[in-house]
């Protein structure tokens, strides 16, 4: 078997409109990562809608219909080979998807390509995403200057859009220094998987090029071993099977595990018997890997969706309370202490109580603004102290990132994401 290409999560981010999908499609056509045929069905399809043109649009969309017929774990990914690497291609459709997707972590993005469109330039979720990128640890970005074509490939609009959007990354913290920027087309390929010939002006590189020269992630392996659970099934012959994904350390059959809160709220020991990956047994799984195993010693009644597992001698935190960095995205009126929406955390979904603001941060600078504000609106960055109605596990970022970050959900709306920076465990 040949060996597998590195990995690399990729998202697509940007203001609504601003071309994402376009960009993917194209990209994933033009590379031959999807075929011929497939693409003129869509561009019938296209057609038959009204919508010609859209074709390149309707490949993630179509996917995503595809995508929620069968039954993967993960909703909005798409893989696509390049000759240096595999990547995972997350295109955040809708602005609250992507935040909450980003957030809960159920998409480490290893990098990010920031799609701003050279006709709007940088409008209000351009510089909400690049806020996140920054509070989320995405350490590598691409900006694509897209839409070149509808500014007939103007060298000067796509200059005053990169200064533009140097200015709003300093402020917030990035280097675009060390950033590319790109001058592209989804709609006509311009430079993305081909160099364009419409912009003799433009030197740099294409997409594609770009992508292959992003950086592979380190896999968290020298960390503690936190596993959250997605799932647990009853196997016929086999037993309890519990199903999720790495996010650090690693994992070998023989291990002592341990996985809290679990259901008496004091945890749950065991001993790994089998790992499976890809419907193959394995000896042992690192992070990003999705796995089914089973445990000696643990029951179906025991263990549940958002429990986690680690190692018997470091066992995942359980907090009574903790400190967290929020970020307030969609709030119906304003977020004041005492709310008590539902927080989803890796997997677990727990409501949480807001019991105090510390402060009011400038979500550009990370400067405070107010000591123990009365309120927190759309926009606002704070500290707060956050109190859950039940156990359930989370870090603190400085200890382990992977397993600090999540999204505060109300009515259907992400209403607020964060990061754990401080916390008390459980007794």
């Amino acid at each position: 078997m040949a060996k597998e290409k590195p990995h690399i999560n990729l998202v697509f981010i940007g203001h609504v409109d601003h071309g994402k999908s376009t960009l993917v499609g194209r990209l994933l056509f033009d590379s031959g990562n999807i075929p011929e045929a497939e693409m003129r069905k869509l561009k019938d399809k296209a057609q038959e809608l009204g919508k010609a043109g859209f074709e390149f649009a309707f490949v993630m969309d179509n996917l995503k219909e595809e995508r929620e017929r069968g039954v993967t774990i993960d909703l909005s990914h798409q893989k696509f080979v390049s000759d240096k690497y595999e990547f995972t291609i997350i295109d955040a459709p809708g602005h609250k998807d992507f935040i909450k997707n980003m957030i809960t972590g159920t998409s480490q993005a290893d990098a990010a390509i920031l799609v701003v469109a050279a006709t709007d330039g940088v409008m209000e979720q351009t510089k909400e995403h690049l806020f996140l990128c920054k509070t989320l640890g995405v350490k590598q970005l691409i900006v694509a200057i897209n839409k070149m074509d509808a500014v007939k490939y103007d060298q000067a609009k796509f200059d005053a859009t990169k200064k533009a959007m140097g200015e709003l990354m300093t402020k917030i913290g990035f280097n675009p220094e060390e950033i590319p920027f790109l001058a592209t087309s989804g709609w006509e390929g311009d430079n993305v998987a081909k160099k364009s010939e419409n912009m003799s002006w433009y030197e740099g590189k294409t997409l594609l090029e770009q992508m292959n020269e992003l950086t592979e992630p380190e896999k968290p392996t020298e960390l503690p071993l936190r596993l959250p659970l997605q799932d647990v099934y009853n196997i016929t012959g086999i037993g309890v099977v519990p199903v999720g994904r790495i996010e650090t350390g690693v994992m070998k059959v023989g291990d002592k595990v341990i996985v809290v809160p679990g259901r008496e709220g004091k945890g749950v020991e065991g001993e790994v018997k089998t790992i499976e990956m890809h419907h193959e047994q394995v000896n042992e799984a690192e992070p990003g890997d999705n796995i089914g195993f089973n445990v000696r010693g643990i029951g179906k009644k025991d263990i549940a969706r958002g429990d986690v597992l680690g190692h018997v001698d470091n066992p995942p935190t359980v907090v009574k309370e903790f400190t967290a960095q929020i970020v307030v995205l969609n709030h119906p009126t304003v977020l004041t202490a005492g709310y008590t929406p539902v927080f989803h955390i890796h997997t677990a979904q727990v409501a949480c109580n807001f019991a105090e603001l510390i402060e009011q941060i400038d979500p550009a600078s990370g400067e405070v603004k107010k000591e123990k504000p009365d309120m927190l609106k759309n926009g606002d960055a704070g500290k707060v102290k956050i109190v859950p109605t039940k156990p359930v596990v989370i870090e603190k970022k400085a200890d382990i990132p992977h397993m600090a970050s999540f999204a505060v959900r109300d009515a259907g709306n992400t209403v607020a994401a964060g990061v754990c920076i401080d916390l008390v465990k459980k007794e």
